[in-house]
């Protein structure tokens, strides 16, 4: 078998066999396909697309590439979440310990951010002592006893996908609808999950802007887990605005506790609801989505989700009294408003200028060796269809620095009010089965 001839193969429109991609992934990982090649595969799938047999082999060979998690000590359904991430995105802090609750094993691998904030890992070190490695044993125990465990990505998963990501990311072909569904599945099948609900994000703060997109995108994933033997759904939902009030790390947290004493903004609220009601079905702890969801706000009205966060929290080392008062977060040492220059309506948030202006602050990382700085950040005091008086608070801002005239202009300039009040807009555009 030789590399050429699948080149051709594919360039020609035609499908490639199981066999042929397990020979073609195997060789670029150890290094006898060399990146010119793959570079000519990858350009050739990104015009020519791909089965939906070929993206499943595609996405198993990558898992096969590496390391798997074994959560089989781990009683019950594991059912996993992710999320193709946006500007406020805190339901995994959220989803954690609400699902868990209600009975469902969580046992959740989650990485650190690169962009405007951190991810989940990063957020949860806002906790003092919180601890994110941990070996096997520990962590299928923890998840054993108290309903779940997050720690941060380790082992050798998926070698195959991040040599073919970086190689994407330089030659133009990472806007691949195979590709990408191929590379955000093989490591959540790699994760061991038995089911997985994907969060697939459509608006100006998403990777997909546009909505058609984000549909075939979450088709394609859909698709690739069911394939796989992983009863998977996908939902598209809106990434317009900023996700919730708050764009920084302990400032996530603290908005994340809200949410579980159902004091949360609505629209997170909504989202963390409708996630974990899917969740919690394939886990098959209720008979139908809406007796889901009723579990999951009963959850939340008794405090046991509350309860769920602070055993969490605990069991990998964090304070647990953060939860009850969240000022033992980290906190900025400057706190200043962002007021609008007229009155009228929020017509618009351009999601993704927000979230650059909270990484100018600290919270997130431009480089790998970047620190992050956990108590800075931005909370939103209106979004889109709220009224604004000119001169009244449309953001507060967290810093640690005087210099932060730049974000404030930013921001400001991230907000579009007129005089006429929008029509309410969509959070959830469609759930995706099969």
């Amino acid at each position: 078998m030789r590399m050429v001839d699948l080149i051709a193969k594919k360039r020609d429109g035609e499908a490639l066999t199981k066999e042929e991609i397990n020979f073609m992934i195997e060789g670029y990982t150890k290094g006898e396909i060399p990146d010119y090649q793959m570079s000519a595969m990858a350009m050739a799938l990104y015009f020519q697309e791909m089965t939906t047999e070929e993206r499943v082999n595609l996405t198993m060979a990558m898992v096969d590439s590496g390391d798997t998690i074994d959560l089989t000590g781990i009683e019950g359904i594991k059912v996993d979440k992710h999320s193709t991430g946006g500007v406020g995105d805190t339901t995994t802090l959220i989803l954690a310990p609400l699902v868990a609750s209600v009975g469902v094993p969580v046992a959740k691998m989650s990485g650190r951010g690169l962009g405007h904030t951190g991810g989940t890992i990063d957020k949860l070190e806002s906790f003092e002592g919180f601890q994110v490695e941990l070996d096997g044993k520990t962590f299928n125990d923890l998840v054993n006893k108290n309903k779940v465990a997050v720690v941060g990505q380790s082992g050798n998963l998926t070698p195959a996908d991040k040599k073919l990501y970086a190689l994407r990311d330089v030659t133009a072909t990472v806007n691949s609808i195979p590709l990408i569904a191929s590379s955000i599945m093989s490591k959540k099948i790699a994760s061991g999950a038995d089911a997985i609900v994907l969060d697939v994000k459509t608006g100006s703060g998403a990777f997909m802007e546009n909505l058609d997109d984000a549909k075939a995108l979450a088709k394609a994933m859909v698709a690739i887990g069911n394939g796989a033997g992983r009863q998977t759904i996908g939902v598209i939902s809106d990434m317009t605005q900023p996700l919730g009030f708050a764009v920084g790390n302990a400032l996530e947290v603290k908005e994340a506790i809200d949410t579980l004493k159902g004091q949360g903004p609505e629209d997170l609220t909504e989202l963390c609801l409708t996630l974990g009601s899917h969740m919690v079905y394939l886990a098959k702890k209720a008979a139908s989505i809406d007796a889901a969801r009723t579990m999951l706000e009963d959850a939340i009205t008794s405090g046991h989700a509350l309860e769920t966060f602070k055993v969490f929290v605990a069991g990998q080392g964090g304070n647990p009294d953060v939860i009850d008062d969240p000022s033992l977060l980290p906190q900025a040492s400057i706190v200043k408003e962002i007021v609008a220059d007229q009155a009228g309506y929020v017509q618009e948030i351009i999601a993704d200028e927000v979230g650059i202006g909270a990484g100018m602050l600290g919270a997130g990382r431009m480089t790998k060796e970047s620190e992050i700085d956990l108590a800075v950040g931005l909370v939103l005091n209106k979004k889109v269809g709220d009224y604004v008086e000119k001169g009244a608070s449309l953001v507060t801002l967290h810093a640690n620095t005087e210099n932060t005239q730049e974000v404030e202009d930013k921001v400001r300039q991230a907000y579009r009010i007129s005089d006429e009040k929008p029509k309410a807009g969509v959070l959830i555009y469609d759930v995706i089965t099969e």
